[in-house]
Formats: structure tokens, sequence, C-alpha cells
């Protein structure tokens, strides 16, 4: 899971042999996820059921952060704090019998296992303090093996460059921007009525017929535009690095100390100081929206989404102001140092 902070754009050259563009350099937009590391806190196994899967148990590790706890209040303010103080007295009670007879009743009746997993939203920029949390399915093994996994992996952290790859295809998983209540114009994209029309013209002439006398589904009506989950396929990623490099956002064609923040940050995100995704393309959401990336679902042969991308340069320079500096540096080194504010004395 990761915040979009924003987007900007790459120059790189085409690989794609029958192109008209290949060889050439082409420009493309592209989406600055900040993923920090993600933290395993919990297990639980699922039983299979004639109506589907069944949790049977959830296994929490013993120590768990203040941002996970908040998940489990409306208003932490005005609490006492006191979630899991019980609970991480059973993994030293009785040198953990209580935890690890839970563990022994997903390896014996469970046959699939997720781990629960928060994201670390601290230490990124934004306001809230409540981390998001998700279920991460272990693959791969006998149930025992996964459950032993599981646990060893409590309390300790993965990045996204241990998961995913440069040149990888991934899905995005969002809410989309939202737009309330919309009319059928704005909502489906129909056609406007005459402009003398009666009570007026933004509007669906007709709904239907006498008979039968029900209006079909695929009849554009007015209601929620946006605010929709989604899933998009095939994001390639470009960058997998860390905000905090001062070379994220160098390439071997643009060499030196430029991070891949721009110039006065993100606008209405700040600074990616953490793990980052660079992905083609847009994805869903405003700015700050947490975002779900997930290996690609889909066998990828096609000569575009196998093709290795290597890139030239990386804009970094304002996009609140459409700056044309790259750098605070290169910005001196025209412009020169800036006038020195005049000190008042009494």
């Amino acid at each position: 899971m990761g915040y979009k902070a924003g987007m900007t754009h790459v120059v790189r050259d085409l690989d794609r042999p029958g192109s008209k563009m290949h060889k050439r350099e082409i420009v493309e937009a592209v989406t600055v996820i900040e993923a920090p590391p993600m933290v395993v806190v919990g297990v639980v196994g699922y039983v299979e059921t004639p109506r589907g899967l069944r949790s049977l148990t959830t296994v929490w590790a013993e120590h768990l952060s203040d941002e996970v706890k908040r998940r489990f209040y409306k208003n932490w303010y005005r609490s006492k704090k006191k979630a899991f103080t019980k609970y991480a007295q059973k993994h030293s009670a009785n040198n953990g019998a209580g935890i690890a007879r839970e563990l022994e009743r997903i390896r014996k009746y469970c046959t699939v296992v997720r781990v629960l997993a928060h994201t670390q939203i601290r230490k990124t920029g934004l306001k809230q303090k409540k981390a998001h949390m998700m279920e991460i399915q272990v693959n791969g093994g006998s149930v025992a093996d996964k459950v032993d996994f599981a646990k060893a992996s409590f309390e300790k952290t993965f990045d996204a460059k241990s998961l995913f790859e440069e040149n990888e295809n991934v899905d995005i998983i969002a809410v989309t921007r939202g737009h309330g209540f919309e009319g059928v114009t704005a909502r489906w994209g129909t056609k406007k009525l005459p402009r003398k029309t009666h009570k007026g013209l933004r509007k669906i002439a007709c709904i239907g017929a006498w008979h039968p006398a029900e209006v079909m589904y695929t009849v554009p009506r007015a209601g929620q535009d946006g605010y929709h989950h989604r899933t998009e396929l095939n994001k390639k990623i470009y960058r997998i690095d860390t905000g905090s490099n001062k070379a994220s956002g160098s390439t071997s064609f643009d060499i030196g100390d430029k991070p891949i923040t721009p110039m006065g940050g993100f606008p209405h995100y700040g600074v990616v100081n953490e793990d980052f995704l660079m992905v083609k393309g847009s994805v869903p959401g405003p700015r700050k929206r947490i975002l779900t990336v997930r290996k690609s679902l889909m066998v990828h042969t096609s000569r575009r989404d196998l093709e290795k991308t290597s890139l030239k340069w990386i804009n970094t320079a304002s996009t609140f102001g459409h700056g044309i500096y790259q750098t605070g540096a290169e910005r001196l080194q025209v412009e020169g140092p800036r006038k020195a504010k005049p000190v008042y004395t009494a």
C-alpha cells in the first residue's frame, strides 16, 4: 500500500522495433506513489465452508504501534488507550502457550493463511496518524509452512523493492476522485437537449416505453459520480527508489544530485522522503489517497509489456508555478544569490 504523491513527466528512448517512434525520444506522464515499508502485525486463518471462506481465528503480534491501535478507536484522544494490553500478556503468560494454541488451530483446520500488515503513515508528511491495514495472502508450501513464515514475520517490515522490480507490470487498486451527486450530462456524457426544451435541457427526454412499464438499467440516470472502487491493470513500474536519496531523480544522461521531489514539493502533498514507486500514466484518486499495488494477474507476452525502459530525464521543476529550474542549485547558478532581507532596528 502506498500514498499518491503527484505526477510529473519523463523523457526516454522508445525501444519498440516496428514502431514509427523506434529509437526516438518520447515524453510520458508518470505518477509517484510514496510507499514506506509495511509492518506485519498478525496472521488470520480461513476455513472453507459451503458458503465460502470463514475466518477461524486471528493471532496478533506482541507489540503494536500507536498508529495501528488508532485503527480500533473512533476517538483516540479521549480513549484510555488500553487496546491489546491484555492480549500482549498472552505472549508472556506460560511462555506464550495461548498464542501457540491458536497457531496450532490454524495449522490443523485452515486452508488459507493471510498476514495482517499496516502502513507506516507517520513516516509520510500526511496529517493523518491512523495507519491503513490490509490482509496479504501467503502462498507456497504447506499450511504449517505458511503459519511459521507468518509468525516469523511478526513486527518485521517489508518494502516495495522486496516485492516488485523495475519494468514490471502491476495493478493499482484505489477509490477514484469523488464528484458527488451529478446529473446525466456530467455523469454519462449524454447529449444536451435543444435550447427551448421545457423544464431543463441537461436531461434524458424519454426514459423508457409505456410497456414494459419500468426504467431499464441501461438508461442514464442522475446519481453518485466518482468515489468508486476501481482496479487499473498493467501499470509499468519505471523506477523504485528512496525519496531521501539525493540522486533518486537522476539518470545516466542527467547525472548529479537531483531528488525525485520537485522544487517546492508535490502540490498539496509535500516532500517524498520514503520509498516510492514511479509508474507509467495516471492512477485513480486525488493526492494523498491510499493505493494498493498488487502483482499483475495477467501473463504478459506483448512487446510493449516486455520492453525494458531506460529513462533519460525526469522532470523535477516546480509543478505548482511551472518553474524552469530542475534544482535549487541550478536556479542559484543562473539567478545568483537572493537579495538579503533588510534588518530593522528599533
